[in-house]
């Protein structure tokens, strides 16, 4: 019999989220993924080579260009994922968020 009416209840709502800078943010979440798909195809394909075909110097060289291409496209999903997930973050501060 004492609890408040929910109707005179004068607790402020909390806020609520930007739908649109979570999408966003799962996005770039999923952008993350795949640069790391892509990575570790490109960079497996090259071990493969090196490892399980014939040692010739092109398959060699292109095993290697092929871990080198791995690691440099993983690298530039994680530069892209952070300069995005920092930009989103000082977003949703402007917003008072």
């Amino acid at each position: 019999m004492n609890e408040p009416d929910a109707k005179h209840d004068l607790r402020p709502e909390p806020p609520l989220p930007d739908l649109a800078l979570v999408r966003t943010d799962l996005a770039n979440e999923r952008t993350l993924l795949a640069y790391g798909r892509t990575a570790l195809m490109l960079a497996g394909t090259g071990v493969s080579l090196i490892k399980f075909l014939k040692p010739s110097p092109e398959m060699l060289l292109l095993g290697w260009f092929l871990v080198a291409a791995g690691l440099v496209v993983g690298v530039i999903g994680v530069i892209r994922f952070t300069g995005l997930k920092r930009r989103l973050k000082r977003s949703h501060e402007m917003l008072g968020g």
